[in-house]
């Protein structure tokens, strides 16, 4: 029921993409969410190439199946892990902060996929104009650095502007949300936050716990001021950004709180002064799965949502 073109686009059995979460998506979840029939991907943040090479030399040997490398584009390193992805051949690059157009013509003549994530309609129209292969809209609900459209807003107006296919992201964690997805045009999903507590996910256990007892209004956004606002679980550190916003304190002093934030909560554990990104859906979270049982059970209440409201339709 749910084979989409993007499925046979990435020769995956369901239309999920695990999202590229840096110090957070390794080889292991990659993996486990590859072998359970979605794709997997490896996030690879600011690192050296050495260190993404580990990660991608591991994956091959936990599973035969398409997964992506998630390349920021901004990292220092961006044009070592690019050479690296062409010469580990790697199936599929998932592409964020930038444009990946002088990479295009290379990483096509090593037949990789190129998927880019983009907040816009106009930025949608231009990486399709640069020849890449399918998009993922992301809506600000989603953890990590966000745009200003919503899910609801984005998709559709996505999905009217381009021919390629469209992956939705940002709030979606169950069937529910990925049903509303596939009702607004989407081809796909990617999830994020759901796979930070799935078993397979090396994330530290603090940051998982965190998730777990979100509530509805945990999550929260911090840094506009500075330009490039990033969702996050309320905490020590958000209430410090918000009180320096709130004085006007220069926009170095506030991206000096965020240096090296992320991987103080992911790695080390710190769920108070460090950066515990995740989702708006983070307060719909409430239990550790494997990724095979999180795929299963969004994609069984996805088809049950679905059915039972085209049969009140027909009841009608």
């Amino acid at each position: 029921m749910f084979r989409t073109n993007i499925c046979d686009l990435l020769n995956i059995e369901y239309p999920i993409i695990q999202g590229g979460m840096a110090w957070i998506s390794d080889a292991d979840l990659a993996a486990a969410v590859s072998n359970a029939g979605g794709l997997g991907v490896i996030a690879g943040g600011n690192a050296e190439k050495h260190i993404v090479e580990k990660q991608l030399n591991k994956i091959q040997t936990l599973t035969q199946k398409p997964y992506a490398l998630n390349i920021m584009l901004l990292s220092p390193f961006v044009d070592d892990i690019i050479d690296l992805a062409i010469e580990k051949q790697v199936p599929i690059v998932i592409t964020g902060a930038g444009s990946p157009g002088k990479y295009i013509e290379r990483l096509k003549a090593a037949n990789i996929k190129i998927i880019p994530v983009v907040a816009s309609v106009s930025l949608a129209r231009r990486m399709e104009s640069l020849g890449v292969d399918a998009l993922i809209a992301e809506g600000m609900e989603a953890g990590g650095h966000i745009g200003e459209l919503t899910t609801m807003s984005l998709i559709p107006q996505v999905i009217d502007s381009v021919s390629i296919p469209v992956v939705a992201a940002g709030g979606i964690a169950d069937g529910r949300g990925a049903a509303a997805a596939f009702m607004l045009g989407a081809n796909g999903i990617q999830v994020g936050t759901r796979f930070l507590v799935a078993h397979e996910c090396n994330v530290h256990s603090a940051y998982k716990d965190m998730v777990i007892s979100a509530k509805d209004t945990s999550s929260v956004i911090s840094g506009r001021s500075t330009g490039h606002p990033v969702r996050i679980l309320k905490n020590k550190l958000y209430r410090q950004c918000a009180e320096l916003e709130k004085n006007n304190a220069p926009v170095e002093e506030i991206d000096a709180l965020g240096v090296g934030a992320l991987r103080k909560a992911a790695v080390d554990g710190d769920i108070q002064f460090g950066s515990v990104m995740a989702g708006q859906v983070a307060g719909l979270i409430k239990k550790e799965e494997s990724s095979e049982e999180i795929i299963k059970q969004i994609f069984s209440e996805c088809e049950t949502v679905i059915l039972k409201n085209f049969k009140m339709v027909a009841d009608k």
